[in-house]
């Protein structure tokens, strides 16, 4: 069972903490479907303003790691010049068997 949470801060741009936590009893395989091991993207209502991802390449690499029973991966992103206003950030972890996203509402 993997737990996730996005933590958002707004200061000199709007920085993005996403954590996942391995909750069960035994260790999780995550197989990774690039080098891009998590993504982040803003929205304006319905609307995406801002996707990490976006115009850059990542190598096209499938990795793996093992979460073992209580441990934690972070991933960490900024995004720098945000105009202001009320948005929802969401954070997605891009591996191949599992679908882990978690959206959290801010406001800059």
């Amino acid at each position: 069972m993997l737990d996730t949470s996005l933590e958002v801060t707004v200061g000199d741009g709007v920085g993005f903490s996403f954590t996942v936590v391995n909750g069960g009893d035994t260790p999780v395989e995550l197989t990774f479907r690039n080098a891009c091991r998590a993504d982040f993207a803003v929205y304006d209502g319905d609307a995406e303003v801002w996707r990490y991802s976006d115009g850059r390449a990542f190598a096209q690499v499938l990795t793996e790691a093992e979460l073992q029973p209580g441990e934690s991966a972070a991933f960490e992103e900024v995004w720098p010049d945000p105009a202001p206003g009320d948005y929802t950030a969401e954070a997605t972890l891009r591996v191949v068997d599992h679908d882990l996203s978690v959206r959290t509402p801010f406001s800059v």
